[in-house]
């Protein structure tokens, strides 16, 4: 059973910096593309930012220059470094990994973390 666990949100004053982690278990998490997604009040679930298999990585207009997604494939571990925080970073991250095979897609959603930028 594939499960992935988010951690490392919380509150933080605008202008600063959070890590979040997806920690993946059940399957190996370097076959599969990760995305990190996000979904505030009253609104769609948007997508952040992606990572691939071969480290080719994918940004929303709204967070290039200020967020890094990266993976730690010794770990089964990805992540979302977070900078310049903005208050309209406010929402749930949701971690995302997605792999696609000649007889069926596999797609795993985590749980989500909250992350609150405000003064």
């Amino acid at each position: 059973q594939v499960q992935l666990v988010e951690s490392g949100g919380g509150l933080v004053q605008p202008g600063g910096s959070l890590r979040l982690s997806c920690a993946a278990s059940g399957t190996i998490l370097s076959a599969y593309t990760v995305g990190w997604y996000r979904q505030a009040p009253g609104k769609q679930r948007e997508l952040v930012a992606t990572i691939t298999s071969l480290k080719t990585t994918n940004y929303a207009d709204s967070v290039k220059g200020r967020f890094t997604i990266s993976r730690d494939n010794t770990k089964n571990t990805a992540y979302l470094q977070m900078s310049s925080l903005k208050p309209e970073d406010t929402a749930v991250y949701y971690c995302n990994v997605y792999r696609a095979t000649l007889n069926r897609d596999y797609n795993y959603w985590g749980q989500g973390t909250q992350v609150t930028v405000s003064s």
